[in-house]
């Protein structure tokens, strides 16, 4: 019998070629058809493993996933970047790999995180995300976030629409 053996804890500095490889897949699942095919290659090429080694040395948390010791997800978080909307935490990103999503693990990662920003910067926590991925903007509508902000960006050439989403 085969045990599925799951953590959440904070990234170590050999973790960045599982946080990366999981980066690769969750955004080229979120983003086909959102991001145009060769802009989303470029996005995903340059946050390689390089670029999460020195992600991982940055004082801002990384919370990952582990299934059966691999690294099935991640979430990066810290102290709330935007100062016209009133937060105090914020989590910048939030994925899974593709055949982890829609079985709870997002929901327990993000749940962990949120008790970590809590206890860190208490207040309300703030999380954007493109108004194209429509599955991430219904997870965090399922987990109470409520709409407080749009605005539009160009991301890799092409104009989206981010939303921001507030936990109180």
């Amino acid at each position: 019998m085969s045990e599925l053996v799951t953590a959440i804890r904070i990234a170590g500095p050999a973790d960045f070629r599982g946080i990366s490889q999981t980066f690769d897949q969750a955004w080229r699942e979120a983003y086909r058809g959102v991001i145009p095919g060769i802009q989303l290659e470029r996005l995903v090429q340059r946050r390689g493993p390089t670029w999460w080694r020195l992600t991982l040395q940055r004082p801002r948390p990384v919370a990952v996933l582990e299934i059966r010791k691999k690294i099935a997800g991640y979430a990066c978080y810290g102290r709330c970047r935007d100062a016209s909307i009133p937060a105090s935490g914020e989590i910048d990103e939030l994925y899974l790999r593709p055949e982890y999503q829609g079985l709870g693990f997002g929901r327990r990662l993000f749940g962990s995180v949120r008790a970590d920003l809590r206890a860190r910067h208490a207040g309300p926590i703030l999380v954007w995300s493109l108004a194209e991925n429509e599955r991430a903007c219904g997870f965090y509508e399922a987990m109470g976030g409520k709409r407080v902000a749009t605005r539009d960006e160009q991301v890799a050439g092409t104009r989206l629409t981010k939303v921001a989403y507030r936990f109180d």
